[in-house]
């Protein structure tokens, strides 16, 4: 299957470490670069942010989606190709997911994790087999991968974790990964 567009869940702030940030754009670049289409949450601060820019600097094409309540609090990105203002988050994250054909999660808060869940819940009812790409910057998701182990290990899970999440270092092993697809 070809990529021709991945969603990116992210956080709407940077975090402490610069990593974030740098490899933020880095993805952005290298999407740009491969003519991937950005699909993300439409804001314009954050990783959210960094990611869209670079994406744009480098010539790409990124289309936003956010939910009318957040228009004002993630201050909507308005130098994108396109922005979609739908009225609540279940509409972005179903728009979100039927416009891409992987996704990839960075660092994030809440939003970031519920948009991971229920897509891998998705992946795992069948409802889509899309790649899940998680960027494990300085090692930020590795406690999570521990805990998505022990659920394997208790039994919880319909297969192995690697089945349906690729981790990575960084975005040149991210981009790899998808490239192998």
């Amino acid at each position: 299957m070809e990529i021709r567009s991945i969603a990116v869940f992210c956080g709407s702030q940077e975090g402490k470490n610069p990593l974030y940030a740098a490899h933020a754009s880095e993805l952005g670049r290298m999407l740009a670069g491969l003519n991937i289409k950005l699909v993300y949450g439409g804001g314009n601060k954050g990783l959210m942010g960094k990611l869209a820019d670079a994406v744009m600097v480098t010539g790409g094409t990124v289309m936003g989606v956010i939910p009318q309540v957040l228009l004002e609090w993630e201050q909507q990105h308005k130098g994108i190709t396109e922005l979609i203002v739908v009225p609540d988050m279940h509409t972005r994250k179903k728009m979100m997911y039927e416009m891409c054909d992987a996704a990839i999660i960075l660092p994030g808060g809440f939003g970031t994790m519920d948009e991971f869940f229920e897509m891998l819940t998705w992946n795992q009812l069948k409802i889509h087999d899309k790649p899940i790409y998680i960027l494990n910057t300085v090692g930020f998701y590795t406690p999570l991968l521990q805990h998505l182990k022990a659920m394997e290990r208790e039994g919880f899970l319909y297969g192995p974790v690697e089945d349906r999440i690729h981790f990575c270092e960084n975005p040149g092993m991210l981009i790899n990964k998808v490239l192998e697809r």
